[in-house]
């Protein structure tokens, strides 16, 4: 049985908008944040950067889906007229608490820096940490992007995501 033709239509327009891919942009960079992470050895305050990143992470998932799908009305109190004002809630939350995240990655970094060296032959994870203090960064930003585009467009008493 094909795809009933308005709900193929509201795929293409969600994923063509500009909220669109920036919610692809989140998923990707926070995926990319915790897998790097998550794929090798870790302590300490790198716990507090898995947490945030998974989180949030998969908050966004559930965001992108719930949009894809047109389903906010199924989501309780959250959503309908107040879908737009929860993501917008949401997207602030992730990039004020993404700030401490890029803090404690750059303070990792810094403290394995010595490791950076040609001559020095034993497990760093200066690089790893590098990486994933790129991608907090990155989606620090694209988290902060969307979340003043929806306040935007909130104040302009817009109420639909698309």
């Amino acid at each position: 049985m094909p795809p009933q033709p308005e709900v193929s239509t509201h795929f293409r327009d969600f994923l063509k908008s500009f909220l669109g891919i920036i919610r692809i942009l989140q998923i990707l960079f926070g995926a990319g944040l915790w897998v790097t992470i998550a794929a090798n050895k870790y302590e300490g305050s790198i716990h507090f950067v898995l947490l945030v990143a998974v989180l949030f992470w998969l908050l966004t998932l559930a965001a992108f889906f719930i949009t894809l799908l047109d389903k906010k009305d199924l989501v309780p109190i959250l959503g309908g007229d107040r879908w737009l004002l929860s993501n917008v809630l949401h997207d602030i939350a992730a990039a004020v608490l993404y700030l401490p995240v890029i803090g404690v990655m750059i303070y990792k970094t810094e403290r394995y820096a010595y490791c950076n060296l040609e001559q020095y032959k034993h497990n760093c994870l200066y690089k790893v940490y590098l990486a994933a203090t790129v991608f907090a960064c990155l989606a620090a930003v694209v988290y902060l992007v969307s979340a003043v585009y929806m306040g935007c467009r909130k104040c302009r008493g817009e109420q639909t995501v698309v």
